[in-house]
């Protein structure tokens, strides 16, 4: 891929690329859908699809179109393909759903804010849940998180794809302030001593989850 098609990857036709728009934990407005409705007849976008990480993809663009389509849409890359934490995935929670009784909303905007991004041995993604259904998947993401009455449960390890692995719980009952922390020192620990391209699921199977809990719960 040229240098200057920042946020672009090729497609299976091996001549057009698709690019993913940031939109934090799905949340859009009426000006972003607008916005990603004329780009995409402008440039004659053949398929936009709602991804799996709360996101939208637009596929079937051309080399040429890519740059001044970011620069239309005025918007965030959401990391799909990098090797690093690409999205929060987050349920309403109290903001509207009449069984959240934790703020997923907030958590994981601090979370994206934090994370979504930062380079790891292999790709990462988070789960937020303001209720014990757990809406936001986190048991099948490297980091989770969702919320009870007496707080936050933290789980890591999980992952939901080719072979995949529930994550395990390694704390109950904390506050906002202390599941950013634990988070912290969950991926520092991973980054430190993880093997290039090992999902978390494959590095918790390696070292232990007692192991870990040791080293991030102290």
């Amino acid at each position: 891929m040229p240098e200057e098609l920042k946020g672009a990857f090729i497609q299976r036709d091996k001549q057009t690329y698709a690019i993913v728009p940031r939109t934090l934990m799905g949340l859009v407005t009426p000006d972003i859908l607008e916005r990603i409705a004329q780009v995409a007849r402008k440039h004659q976008i053949p398929i936009i699809k709602i991804t799996s990480a709360q996101r939208m993809a637009l596929v079937g663009i051309k080399p040429e179109s890519v740059n001044q389509i970011w620069e239309e849409l005025g918007m965030g890359i959401g990391p799909a393909v990098e090797i690093c934490v690409h999205y929060v995935q987050a349920c309403p929670g109290t903001t509207v759903c009449r069984f959240g009784v934790q703020d997923s909303l907030d958590l994981g905007g601090k979370l994206e804010e934090l994370f979504v991004g930062m380079e790891l041995p292999a790709k990462a993604k988070i789960g937020i849940s303001g209720c014990p259904m757990n809406c936001g998947e986190g048991y099948v993401r490297d980091f989770g998180a969702f919320g009870k009455k007496s707080g936050w449960t933290v789980m890591f390890g999980g992952n939901s794809g080719g072979k995949p692995r529930i994550g395990d719980i390694i704390a109950e009952n904390l506050s906002t302030e202390e599941v950013i922390e634990l988070a912290k020192k969950c991926f520092d620990y991973y980054r430190k001593n993880a093997k290039q391209k090992e999902r978390t699921a494959r590095f918790i199977e390696r070292v232990g989850i007692e192991e870990f809990k040791k080293a991030v719960l102290g």
